[in-house]
């Protein structure tokens, strides 16, 4: 299975922005573990693009930070299955996937509601 993470260069860490993301990190997962990873470049696509972008090359799951209304749509209509409101560590967060145990705050939005008190 191909998962996705919106990537900062910089830091490794999920990139919190998707209407943004410059790159993404792809990660190729069997069996609960990661066999390979790459970085990839945004395909110089707009956030509306990178949805189908993405799953042109084989992505089944986006994981990311905050996203807009527009990009959840977007998403939705692509057909991925996304995880949002992931901080930190890429790498982490994708070993954390491939085990089962990452769990996404779906009320992560770029607006101004943000539901830091909402739990599973």
């Amino acid at each position: 299975m191909k998962i996705a993470a919106t990537y900062e260069k910089d830091t490794g860490n999920v990139f919190q922005h998707f209407g943004k993301t410059q790159y993404f990190k792809i990660y190729e997962i069997e069996d609960g573990k990661i066999l390979s990873s790459e970085v990839i470049d945004n395909g110089g696509n707009g956030h509306h693009a990178l949805p189908p972008y993405l799953k042109s090359l084989g992505v089944e799951i986006l994981i990311l930070g905050n996203r807009g209304q527009g990009a959840i749509d977007a998403i939705a209509a692509s057909g991925l299955k996304e995880i949002p409101g992931i901080t930190g560590s890429a790498d982490e967060a994708a070993a954390l996937f491939a085990k089962g145990e990452l769990k996404g705050n779906f009320d992560a939005k770029c607006d101004h509601h943000h539901g830091e008190h909402h739990e599973h």
